[in-house]
């Protein structure tokens, strides 16, 4: 009797640990496409061609405009809504830890950071996820697409509280951002959501003044409309579970960070080339008041003969520098 007792406890743990693990070893790995119920086939073949798989090798699920407005109603207008489920998303679901990396083509309103922070607030962390569409789409509606595969492959729902404030997040920073920037809106966002614990017990009044601090340290400075915007979002937030947000957003900071430094990276490349090619573009110019004499004589021509061609070839090569420099930033932009 006693040898059970003391056995059964590791029984049970051993258990269940193996069922995590079986788990784990059916989700990780597995990849799901979700496309917009309004799109023709050859937009289809175009949407799988930038998901770099064949049609068919995964299992395809499809998203309606009703679908996308259930999450999107009230939150953004019936015209950036529209009528038609056009934007689609491929996941593959990663073991945990592994992070998450979000791909964009054809999105013109949100940015990958968007996405990775308002996933993390819907649950989910740990995914390699591309949004696209055939043609320029805003990708607020993509967030619908992602609930749904996500669901399907782990076979749990995820709280339907928390999609739709993921949504309200995505809808809030796209906006934000086109005012202050992708990177502040997101960042201030996302140190909402490190302290939703104090933000609880604030008044309308104190959380404004926090918010008011937080901006402050980006340089930003909100409007009342913005202010008011922030506000909503974090009273929608504090209606989750605060805990196992604070985990998910902890979890996704080190991505958003290399997201932010691989454009910072990019930045410095451009802006550096660019001052390269000023300068040895300007050391090139003629200085033509250089000569004393009325006439050209042979030594001002042949001068100036030689700075047409070589600033025709410095500002040539510097520009082909240039565009070499920009595509290889952006390449490593794209593996973070």
């Amino acid at each position: 009797m006693k040898f059970l007792k003391r056995a059964l406890p590791i029984v049970l743990a051993v258990c269940m640990l193996a069922s995590l693990c079986a788990v784990s070893a059916i989700d990780a790995g597995e990849t799901r496409t979700v496309i917009g119920a309004d799109l023709t086939d050859e937009q289809i073949k175009t949407v799988y061609k930038t998901f770099g798989i064949e049609r068919g090798s995964v299992k395809e699920l499809t998203v309606t405009n009703k679908d996308e407005r259930q999450y999107l109603s009230g939150v953004i207008s019936d015209a950036q809504i529209g009528t038609k489920s056009i934007s689609c998303i491929s996941i593959e679901v990663l073991d945990a830890g592994k992070g998450m990396t979000v791909n964009t083509s054809h999105i013109t309103y949100c940015t990958s950071q968007m996405y990775i922070s308002a996933l993390a607030t819907a649950g989910i962390t740990d995914a390699k996820i591309t949004v696209t569409a055939p043609f320029d789409v805003s990708g607020t509606a993509a967030l619908t697409g992602v609930y749904k595969a996500y669901e399907d492959i782990t076979g749990t729902k995820l709280d339907e509280t928390a999609k739709a404030v993921s949504s309200q997040e995505l809808a809030t920073t796209a906006e934000l951002a086109q005012a202050i920037g992708d990177y502040d809106s997101v960042e201030i966002v996302n140190e909402l959501k490190l302290i939703l614990n104090e933000t609880k017990d604030m008044t309308d009044a104190e959380l404004r003044a926090k918010i008011k601090e937080i901006a402050a340290k980006y340089d930003v400075t909100l409007t009342d409309d913005q202010m008011t915007q922030l506000v909503n979002l974090c009273r929608s937030l504090e209606k989750l579970d605060t805990n196992a947000l604070l985990s998910k957003v902890q979890a996704v900071q080190d991505t958003l960070k290399q997201l932010a430094g691989a454009k910072d990276k990019i930045a410095s490349f451009t802006g550096k080339v660019k001052d390269v090619i000023t300068a040895i573009g300007d050391f090139f110019i003629p200085k033509r008041g250089r000569c004393i004499s009325p006439a050209r004589c042979d030594p001002c021509f042949s001068y100036f003969s030689a700075c047409r061609f070589f600033r025709r070839f410095s500002r040539t090569f510097l520009r082909l520098a240039f565009h070499f420099c920009q595509s290889r930033a952006r390449f490593s932009f794209a593996r973070v």
